[in-house]
């Protein structure tokens, strides 16, 4: 068995619990929450805070949800919630007590749910085997996307993040694979796409616009490499051998740069590629570049 995945229990009961809980079948494939991050502060707000809003949303139907995982599985409140937020009419029973019924049941519900939000299957993060099993990692990601898509202003904790297994029982045992998974959006990540969006929009769609953003940050480079007695006039041709851009690090950062460790006047394609890639290696370490940069 591997060691990483027994290092997520503290104790061999835990470990015999957790498998007697999760059987994983010859040649079946499982992610799931690891139980270190079960009691998650954040999890466990963005658990209530759905459990709520669909409460409260199928509340005149006398519905009441007490476990997402419990709850949910057959159906039954999927069925009622989408009814009621996208006045969706399914076909299908309003109860189905087999298990055979229950899927049949939950392969309508969740292929409407794919196409109201658009999505192609090898987007989903459930499926009806998930759902059916009631695997709590599935059921979020599903009802996220169906709160998202419905009620986008509801108020959902960002940043829920869970650290999962991936599990899977092969002819030589178990074999596993760590990871750290988003249930609700980064905001970091969000606010860095939203910057690259709205520069892709303005040389897209507004470049009468960009000289003005140019002149911008011409000044802004000249205020600072003009202590140094040089003057940008280009930026396409004059950051190109990636000397402007390592002494304006230097100044911004408040550091020398040796002339032994950079091409001040860089005579091929490789000298200055070196140039560039020590720039953008300075920002790296210095925590101001955490998106990959193609040198050439």
């Amino acid at each position: 068995m591997d060691p990483d995945f027994l290092n997520v229990f503290t104790q061999p009961a835990a470990l015999n619990q957790f498998l007697a809980e999760n059987v994983i079948a010859q040649g079946e494939k499982k992610k799931l929450i690891k139980p270190t991050s079960s009691n998650n502060p954040k999890l466990e707000e963005l658990k209530l805070l759905l459990i709520d809003w669909i409460n409260t949303t199928l509340k005149e139907e006398h519905i009441v949800v007490k476990s997402l995982e419990e709850d949910l599985y057959d159906g039954l409140v999927l069925h009622h919630l989408l009814e009621n937020l996208g006045s969706l009419k399914l076909d299908v029973d309003k109860i189905a007590l087999t298990e055979k019924k229950q899927r049949q049941k939950l392969s309508v519900i969740l292929e409407a749910v794919a196409k109201c939000l658009q999505l192609e299957e090898s987007q989903l993060k459930w499926s009806v085997e998930s759902i059916l099993t009631k695997d709590l990692l599935s059921t979020l990601h599903l009802l996220v996307a169906i709160a998202k898509h419905f009620q986008p202003n509801l108020a959902m904790p960002p940043n829920v993040q869970v650290e999962t297994i991936t599990i899977e029982n092969t002819s030589r045992g178990l074999k596993t694979a760590s990871a750290v998974e988003y249930i609700t959006e980064n905001k970091e990540n969000l606010e860095a796409q939203s910057k690259d969006d709205a520069f892709d929009e303005l040389f897209s769609r507004a470049p009468d616009k960009l000289d003005a953003v140019k002149k911008v940050f011409l000044q802004f480079v000249n205020q600072h490499v003009g202590k140094l007695g040089l003057n940008v006039k280009d930026i396409e041709s004059q950051f190109a051998d990636g000397v402007i851009l390592l002494l304006l690090i230097g100044q911004l950062e408040g550091y020398f740069l040796n002339l032994r460790d950079f091409f001040l006047t860089p005579a091929s394609t490789t000298e200055m590629l070196h140039n560039v890639n020590l720039a953008l290696d300075l920002l790296t370490d210095g925590g101001l570049l955490n998106f990959s940069v193609n040198s050439e």
